[in-house]
């Protein structure tokens, strides 16, 4: 895959033609941990049409290069966030600020919905993420086994602005 900088500037709801490179991009970025956590990471076990149909899916680059899956939680007012369920930029993007646009259009879909703070979880054997989303402003709520998942749970409060 081939990508230029500056592709990746528009963040759109995916469509079922992304629905093949939601896929790929999703199978790309999380292939290297199945032999580290001795399993299918979750997202590339997902429904990607499904997800791309009830609107929780958002792309980026011509050709797709990230991607994130997004749950609105309407739970009572103190618990109500966004949930980062995945985001995923192709290993070939890597270093062009795509993750970082991702993030950013988190918090901004966040704050549009009313949403006081973002959550996600991360596999506790994916150590290179417990390096970044601290920098992005998550703390760490907890550890939590899940079914076969020993993750990582974290959350970031948004200010109103």
């Amino acid at each position: 895959m081939t990508t230029t900088p500056g592709t990746c500037t528009d963040i759109r709801p995916a469509t079922a033609a992304d629905v093949p490179a939601v896929k790929a991009v999703t199978d790309a970025a999380y292939h290297h941990y199945v032999d580290r956590i001795g399993l299918v990471p979750a997202p590339m076990e997902a429904d990607h049409a499904a997800d791309v149909a009830t609107g929780r899916v958002y792309v980026t680059g011509d050709p797709v290069v990230g991607l994130l899956v997004l749950d609105p939680v309407p739970e009572p007012p103190q618990d109500a966030h966004l949930f980062l369920y995945s985001i995923a930029v192709h290993p070939d993007a890597a270093g062009q600020g795509v993750g970082r646009r991702l993030l950013a259009f988190v918090d901004t879909h966040a704050r549009a919905l009313g949403l006081p703070e973002v959550r996600l979880y991360t596999n506790a054997l994916m150590w290179e993420n417990q390096q970044i989303y601290p920098r992005y402003g998550y703390e760490l709520l907890e550890r939590r086994v899940e079914g076969p998942y020993d993750r990582l749970h974290y959350r970031k409060r948004l200010s109103a602005s």
